[in-house]
């Protein structure tokens, strides 16, 4: 049986020759083996290069090596971010011990009743020269109210304690010297108001004190007015 001359024609090696001569002219043209997709451009890249396969400029810094990809620059401003900071946080705490140190002392909130009743003592003495017979009642106040401000005095101190070497620290409630006798002596009246003024006063700062210091102060407001009311009637 005789074949038409279009299937003559399809010789099998004809066509495996004109085949490799267009691969081979294709090759020259892009420089490849894969043949080319027809309508897309050869150079195009699909996917995200990486970025250790990028190629930098002469000059410029590459990123981190570990994929941090943090600049340089900003781990620079970073470190100097937290620098700035760490001087900013001494200095304040600097100015702060410095406003504490510098701020002034304030007396013990005792100390004027350490002071009234050391007056009161001595008071107490000169004027026996003004009512001898009332000498030996004014001798029991003198004791009493020295022994008031001694007990004020300790508790003063113990409030402001000791160093480590048993020196004391600075501060604005010093030992109070008694005073000079008053000339002319007092008389046993104005010794008497005193007194009552003493014992208002240690009453009123017992209300708003705690503990020890309370006790403290009632147990003197007691005393002193058993002195108006009992001693000096």
């Amino acid at each position: 049986m005789r074949r038409s001359g279009a299937e003559a024609g399809a010789n099998p090696r004809s066509e495996r020759v004109r085949i490799g001569r267009e691969f081979a002219g294709r090759r020259r043209r892009t420089g490849r083996d894969a043949p080319a997709v027809p309508g897309r451009d050869d150079d195009w890249h699909d996917v995200r290069v990486p970025t250790s396969h990028r190629v930098h400029p002469p000059g410029s810094s590459a990123p981190p090596a570990g994929g941090a990809g943090v600049p340089a620059a900003a781990l620079d401003r970073r470190a100097l971010l937290r620098v700035a900071g760490g001087g900013a946080f001494a200095i304040m705490s600097l100015t702060a011990a410095a406003c504490a140190k510098d701020k002034p002392l304030e007396p013990d909130a005792l100390l004027p009743h350490e002071v009234s009743a050391r007056t009161d003592a001595v008071w107490a003495k000169a004027a026996a020269a003004t009512a001898p017979d009332r000498a030996a009642a004014l001798s029991v106040i003198a004791t009493q109210r020295t022994a008031h401000a001694d007990a004020l005095r300790a508790e003063i101190d113990r409030a402001i304690g000791l160093y480590g070497d048993g020196t004391k620290p600075k501060s604005a409630s010093p030992p109070v010297t008694p005073p000079a006798a008053p000339s002319p002596p007092p008389t046993v009246d104005a010794l008497r108001t005193r007194l009552a003024t003493a014992q208002k006063s240690a009453a009123d700062a017992a209300q708003t004190s705690s503990a020890y210091r309370a006790g403290l102060l009632a147990s003197i407001s007691a005393s002193c007015a058993a002195h108006v009311e009992v001693l000096l009637p």
